[in-house]
C-alpha cells in the first residue's frame, strides 16, 4: 500500500511536536535534585493531599466501583446473568464537593441504580477520580494524578443541609434538578461519601507521588490550600511536564 508523502510529513511533524513537550528520557531513570536551577521535586504526601481536594473541587464525575451480591440477593426482576456475585463494577456518576470542610463527596443516590442497589445488598464502595486539564495541550494521561476515595455511604438527613445541598449540587449538574428527592421520575435520596482512605497516582512514580495519603492529611487540607494548589493543564497555570512529572 502507498502512503501519501503529504500524510507521512503530516505524522512525522505531529510525532516531533508530542516528543517537544515530553521530558527528556534521564528524568524517567533519575531523579534531578532539588535545586534552585532545576526546580524539580517531587510533591510530598501533605501536597498530594491538597492536589487530591483540588481535584475533588474542580471535577464533578467520578466512576462508582461496587460489587455485585450474590446470586440469592438479586432481586426477581432484575433479570441479570449468573455468576456475577462478587463480580466488581465501575460506573460514571454525579458527585459535587458540597461539604469542602471535611472532603466528604456529596452524592444524588437514586435507588434504581446498580451502584447504590449494589450498596444496599452489603457491597463496598470506592469514587474514582482524575484530573482533566483545562488549556486544551495534549498531555499523556499517564502523567496526570488520578485516585479513588474508599468509604462507606451515609445518608443526610438534615432538612437544612439538603437545602445547600441542592443548590450546590445543580449548580454543578444542572440537569440533575430532575432527579432531586421528592422526584416523580425515580426515588432519590442524598448521600455523603464518608472518606475513610485514599490511593493517589500523581503522575509518573519517579515525578509523583503513589501511594496512600493518611485520611487526616486529606481532612486536615484547608480551603486556602485548596485556592493556592495549581494543576497542571489549569487554565490560569504556567506549568507543564517539568512541574509535576
Amino acid at each position: 500500500m502507498r502512503v501519501n508523502n503529504t500524510v507521512l510529513l503530516s505524522l512525522a511533524l505531529v510525532s516531533s511536536s508530542v516528543a517537544s513537550s515530553l521530558p527528556g528520557s534521564q528524568y524517567f531513570f533519575s531523579n534531578p535534585s532539588a535545586d534552585a536551577t532545576s526546580g524539580f521535586r517531587i510533591p510530598t504526601v501533605h501536597e498530594s493531599a491538597i492536589q487530591a481536594r483540588r481535584i475533588l473541587h474542580l471535577e464533578n464525575i467520578g466512576t462508582l466501583s461496587t460489587v455485585f451480591p450474590s446470586e440469592n440477593a438479586f432481586q426477581p426482576l432484575e433479570q441479570r446473568p449468573s455468576g456475577l456475585g462478587g463480580v466488581p463494577i465501575g460506573l460514571m456518576d454525579y458527585y459535587a464537593d458540597c461539604e469542602p470542610d471535611s472532603g466528604n463527596p456529596t452524592i444524588l443516590a437514586l435507588d434504581i441504580a446498580t451502584s447504590f442497589k449494589n450498596v444496599a445488598a452489603g457491597s463496598n464502595i470506592t469514587l474514582s477520580l482524575r484530573w482533566h486539564p483545562q488549556d486544551g495541550k495534549w498531555h499523556s494521561a499517564a502523567s496526570l494524578p488520578r485516585f479513588s476515595l474508599v468509604g462507606h455511604l451515609e445518608d443526610i438527613d438534615d432538612d437544612a443541609s439538603k437545602v445547600g445541598l441542592a443548590t450546590c449540587f445543580v449548580k454543578n449538574h444542572p440537569d440533575a434538578a430532575y432527579w432531586l428527592p421528592g422526584n416523580r421520575i425515580h426515588t432519590s435520596r442524598w448521600v455523603r461519601l464518608v472518606v475513610e482512605d485514599i490511593y493517589w497516582i500523581g503522575g509518573f512514580g519517579d515525578r509523583a507521588y503513589i501511594g496512600w495519603i493518611p485520611v487526616e492529611a486529606y481532612q486536615n487540607v484547608t480551603q486556602q490550600d485548596i485556592d493556592d494548589c495549581k494543576l497542571p493543564g489549569e487554565k490560569s497555570s504556567s506549568w507543564g511536564w517539568s512541574e509535576w512529572l
